[in-house]
């Protein structure tokens, strides 16, 4: 094989959209030990939690600098009713969580424990309704009882609960996938209730709604189209209504299929590659859905939110199915690292993304077992890339001398290398993926536009695309100082060359100057 060589032009004077710090959100839905064994242990738990909330896992995310978190679901949200969830704990009625285990639910985690996890987060909370089995007057008054001020019967009912003043809670998602398990709507059906459930989710006091519509699952852009329909008209210069100021987009990563989708630590180099190109799919998807919301919203005041994505593997074995518990390895790292290029990329339309899911659930940041907790390599790359979060996009200009590319079996070509870059507050930030396997690689940044003072590098690597984090080994895969992998041409001002062990996330850090 060719070692990859190539030079990525950054033109720190040219500046591209910001990117929203929203991209970097989390999702936590009650499913497995997500909620209950991962945010919540209850106030009588030996481990230290305020609350209940276990705070262990507020303070590994706090250093995430975690910008939204959505609750309750997923498809968990349309068969949950808000009021079962307030009050005293001991009076609260259980319920069956069909979807997930099939197991009980006794809502101790509700409304007021999930506001005073974000509150302990420093993060904003992203509620999704319950379009599926709820209605619409059950979401109006969730909000009511949340966001306003004043008197009125939801602000009495939440001050006999023991909160005076309202929250502010801006992101309200209007059901959850509800093509699939959240009703199994036809698009135009759900289009018209988008529209009326939207209608009395109304804004209280100066707590404006960002109202997400439930939009589509991977290529389906007729959906999407179905939806942008209801915010104007095609070729006029109608003002787009208020009806949803953003649609969803769901879209997950596996080598396999729905039905086998591969384990998430037994995999080869084949298995490995596909998963990356199923990651890199997600640019077109997104350009994609972003082309059909331009012909009806020009001007792109709709947000496009990708609150579902990550790997999805088979669940461990012995773990309960219906838990979706899975190891995370550095190829779930890179799957992130990837991710986030693309996003920095389609930043103008692109509001939001939220990781399925925080904890204990699918492409997790952390695992727990009772009071062990473990980060894992995609928790490292959200930390390695925090201070791209509402920092300027720069465009790359990716040129390759040679390699570059992996040919899968069907014939088509991964490419291997990924960058974006980002300025804020004076500095610098890139971050560099080497997918290659086997193949080390040498990128030259040639910095155009301005000047920079000295760079410094973080490395994410391991010896092996398998290798995870365990309570035996909870730093098999972190990252380190990796000044020596940089290295300066006296003769090319503005150029710095950072070489890329095989399968390795590096990001590279310098100050503007002047």
């Amino acid at each position: 094989m060719t070692t990859t060589r190539g030079t990525a032009i950054v033109n720190l004077d040219i500046e591209g959209p910001t990117i929203s710090r929203h991209l970097y959100g989390h999702f936590a839905e009650h499913l497995g030990n997500c909620i209950y064994g991962g945010f919540y242990v209850g106030e009588d738990s030996p481990i230290p939690n305020e609350g209940g909330i276990r705070l262990d896992v507020v303070q590994a995310l706090r250093a995430l600098n975690i910008p939204n978190l959505r609750w309750p679901g997923g498809c968990f949200a349309d068969e949950y009713h808000w009021k079962d969830g307030i009050g005293p704990k001991e009076s609260r009625p259980r319920m069956v969580n069909t979807h997930w285990g099939n197991v009980e639910e006794n809502n101790h985690f509700g409304t007021h424990e999930f506001l005073a996890l974000c509150e302990l987060l420093g993060t904003e909370p992203y509620i999704s309704g319950n379009v599926g089995s709820g209605t619409v007057q059950e979401m109006s008054e969730w909000v009511e009882y949340l966001t306003r001020d004043g008197d009125s019967p939801m602000v009495r009912l939440r001050r006999a609960n023991g909160r005076e003043e309202p929250w502010r809670v801006r992101f309200w998602g209007i059901g959850n996938e509800t093509w699939g398990c959240g009703g199994n709507m036809r698009a135009e059906y759900y289009a018209d209730l988008a529209r009326q459930y939207a209608t009395y989710c109304r804004d209280h006091g100066d707590n404006k709604l960002y109202r997400i519509a439930s939009g589509a699952s991977d290529n389906d852009f007729a959906w999407t189209e179905r939806l942008m329909q209801q915010i104007g008209c095609f070729g006029c210069e109608a003002t787009p209504k208020n009806f949803f100021q953003a649609l969803s987009l769901h879209y997950y990563t596996m080598a396999g299929s729905w039905d086998a989708k591969g384990s998430a630590t037994q995999f080869d180099t084949d298995d490995y590659y596909r998963t990356l190109a199923a990651a890199r799919r997600i640019d077109r998807l997104i350009a994609g859905h972003s082309t059909v919301m331009d012909m009806y919203d020009p001007a792109r005041t709709v947000g496009l939110v990708l609150d579902e994505w990550g790997t999805w593997w088979d669940v461990e074995p012995g773990t309960n199915p219906g838990f979706l518990f899975q190891q995370n390895t550095l190829r779930d790292a890179l799957v992130a690292g990837v991710h986030f290029d693309i996003f920095h990329k389609h930043a103008e339309r692109l509001f939001m993304a939220n990781i399925a899911q925080t904890v204990n659930v699918l492409q997790a940041m952390i695992l727990t077992d009772g009071e062990q907790l473990v980060l894992t390599p995609t928790y490292h790359v959200f930390e390695m890339n925090k201070d791209h979060q509402d920092a300027t996009s720069l465009p790359v200009h990716l040129r390759l001398a040679a390699g570059g590319s992996h040919t899968l079996p069907d014939g088509k070509e991964l490419e291997t290398l990924s960058v974006s870059a980002s300025t804020k507050d004076g500095t610098l930030l890139v971050s560099l993926s080497n997918l290659d396997a086997g193949e080390a690689a040498e990128v030259t940044l040639d910095l155009r536009g301005g000047t920079v003072g000295t760079a410094t590098a973080r490395l994410l690597a391991a010896d092996r695309i398998q290798t995870f984090n365990s309570p035996e080994a909870p730093d098999a895969v972190a990252p380190r100082p990796y000044d020596e992998g940089l290295r300066t041409d006296a003769g090319r001002p503005g150029a710095v060359t950072v070489t890329l062990p095989p399968h390795s996330f590096v990001t590279v850090r310098a100050p503007l100057a002047g």
